[in-house]
C-alpha cells in the first residue's frame, strides 16, 4: 500500500515537473526576445555614413535605448556588453529623410510604406489635425490641420473644405482659427494664396507630368486616386475666375497669432501677388517654389526675411517659372528644405531621388546640401533637436543604401535598411550582413 502511494507521488512530482518546463519553454524565449529587442545596443559598421552635416569614411554608429549614442571609426569600438554587429560593407547609412509637405492623410497613404521607404517623419499638410505621433518603430507624422483661406478661396472650389480647408474672414476669426488648431496639435499654420491659372500647375490645369521611373510595385499601390487626381486633371478652360485671396491684414493676424503660439506659417504660392502678401506680412516658409517667374526683387527681400521654401520641383516641374525661381533663389542664398508631396499621382511613396536631383540641377546643390536639406535642416526647421542628424542624443532614424550615393542616388529610393527609433524595420543586407553577440 505505502510502495502504491509513494509511486503516485513520483508520478506527480514527474507531471508538475515537466508541466512547469513546458511552460517555461514556452513562454522564456519570448521574454528572452523582448528583452533583447529592448535592451541590446545595435552597431551599424559601412563603408561611409552621412551623419546629417557631411560624408564621412569609416564611421560607424552604436544605437541605444532608441538613439544614437556615439559615432566613430570603426576600431574606436571596444565593445564589451552585449552588442548586436550589423556590417554593411559598401553601403551608405544616413538618417531618415523627413518630407515636408505630404499628403497622407487626404490620400490615405499607407505610414508604414512610407516608412519602409526611407521617409521616417513627415509633416502632413492641408488635412485632419491631430497630436504629433509616431518615431518608435512607426512613421513620425506630424500635422498641420486644414489649410486657412479666404471665402471660396482654394482649395475649396475643387476639393471641398472637409478636413482640407478651413474659410476666414476676419482678422479674429483668423486668429480663433489658429489657436483651435494648435490647441489640436498642429505643428504649423497653413495658409492659401493662390488665385489659380498658373501654366503648369497641377491645381489649375492639367498637368502632363513626366515619367521619371518612379512606379513599382512597393511605392504605387493600384487604388484609385480621387480628390487629388482632380488636381491634376481639373482643365484650363474651366478656370473662369481667379480664386479669392486672404488680405494682407489677415494674413498678418495669422502670422502674429501662431509666432505668439511659437509656431510658423507656411503658405501656399504660385505667383506674384501672393508672394508679395506673404512677405509683406511676414510669412516664414513657402509650401512650394513659385509656379509664375517671381521678380527678383522680391525673391531679394524674402531671402532678406530668411523666408525658407520647401522645393517640390519634381511635382512643379511643368511649371513656366520653376526653373528660374529656383536658380534665383539658390544663386541670393535663399534656403531650400525637402519636399516631394508624397500623395501626389507619380511621386513615390517614399524618398523622391528626381527631386533631390532637380535640386541639383537647377539649384546647383552639391549632394550634401541636398541631403541637409532633407534631414538636418528639414529637423530643425520641424523644431526638434537633433532630428535628421545622427549626433549623440538624436533619435535612432536611420536608412542605409548599397553603394556611393553620388554614383547611384537613385538607390534612396530602395533602402535596405530602416531603423525608427532604434527598431529595425527593415534589413535585406542579411545575406551579407556578420552578426554577432559578443
Amino acid at each position: 500500500m505505502i510502495k502504491h502511494i509513494f509511486i503516485k507521488i513520483l508520478i506527480l512530482l514527474k507531471q508538475i515537473r515537466s508541466g512547469w518546463i513546458l511552460i517555461l519553454l514556452v513562454f522564456f524565449p519570448i521574454f528572452a526576445v523582448a528583452q533583447d529587442i529592448k535592451s541590446i545596443p545595435i552597431l551599424l559598421h559601412a563603408a561611409r555614413i552621412f551623419d546629417g552635416e557631411q560624408i564621412k569614411t569609416n564611421t560607424s554608429v552604436l544605437i541605444e535605448n532608441g538613439q544614437i549614442s556615439r559615432i566613430g571609426t570603426r576600431e574606436s569600438f571596444k565593445t564589451t556588453a552585449a552588442v548586436k554587429i550589423i556590417d554593411l560593407g559598401e553601403a551608405t547609412i544616413l538618417p531618415g529623410l523627413i518630407e515636408l509637405h505630404a499628403h497622407l492623410s487626404f490620400q490615405n497613404v499607407p505610414a508604414d510604406t512610407v516608412l519602409k521607404h526611407g521617409i521616417t517623419t513627415i509633416r502632413d499638410l492641408g488635412g485632419p489635425v491631430h497630436q504629433p505621433y509616431g518615431g518608435n518603430g512607426s512613421l513620425r507624422v506630424l500635422t498641420s490641420g486644414p489649410i486657412i483661406t479666404a471665402a471660396h478661396g482654394y482649395p475649396i472650389p475643387i476639393l471641398g473644405a472637409s478636413d482640407i480647408a478651413i474659410a476666414v474672414s476676419t482678422e479674429e476669426e483668423a486668429r480663433r482659427t489658429v489657436r483651435n488648431l494648435i490647441n489640436q496639435g498642429a505643428v504649423i499654420i497653413k495658409i492659401a494664396l493662390e488665385p489659380g491659372g498658373e501654366i503648369g500647375a497641377p491645381w489649375s490645369a492639367h498637368h502632363d507630368h513626366p515619367h521619371h521611373g518612379h512606379q513599382h510595385p512597393a511605392h504605387s499601390d493600384k487604388k484609385q486616386i480621387h480628390s487629388h487626381q482632380a488636381l491634376t486633371d481639373h482643365p484650363a478652360s474651366n478656370v473662369k475666375q481667379e480664386w479669392p485671396l486672404l488680405s494682407e491684414e489677415i494674413v498678418r493676424a495669422i502670422v502674429s497669432e501662431a509666432h505668439q503660439h511659437n509656431r510658423k506659417v507656411t503658405a501656399h504660392i504660385a505667383e506674384v501677388r501672393g508672394a508679395q502678401i506673404a512677405i509683406n506680412a511676414g510669412v516664414d516658409e513657402w509650401a512650394h517654389m513659385p509656379c509664375n517667374q517671381i521678380p527678383r526683387q522680391l525673391l531679394e527681400k524674402a531671402v532678406s526675411q530668411h523666408v525658407k521654401i520647401v522645393t517640390t520641383l519634381d511635382t512643379l516641374s511643368k511649371c513656366t517659372g520653376i526653373e528660374h525661381n529656383t536658380r534665383t533663389w539658390s544663386a541670393l542664398g535663399g534656403e531650400l528644405l525637402y519636399g516631394a508631396e508624397i500623395a501626389h499621382p507619380d511621386i513615390p511613396r517614399g524618398i523622391d531621388a528626381q527631386e533631390l536631383i532637380y535640386m541639383m540641377k537647377m539649384a546647383g546643390m552639391e549632394l550634401a546640401a541636398v541631403l541637409r536639406a532633407a534631414t538636418s535642416k528639414a529637423g530643425q526647421q520641424l523644431d526638434i533637436p537633433l532630428l535628421g542628424t545622427l549626433q549623440p542624443g538624436a533619435p535612432a532614424d536611420i536608412i542605409a543604401v548599397q553603394g556611393d550615393l553620388h554614383h547611384q542616388l537613385k538607390n534612396l529610393e530602395y533602402p535596405d535598411l530602416v531603423i525608427s527609433g532604434g527598431k529595425i524595420i527593415v534589413n535585406n543586407f542579411e545575406t551579407a550582413q556578420k552578426e554577432m553577440i559578443q
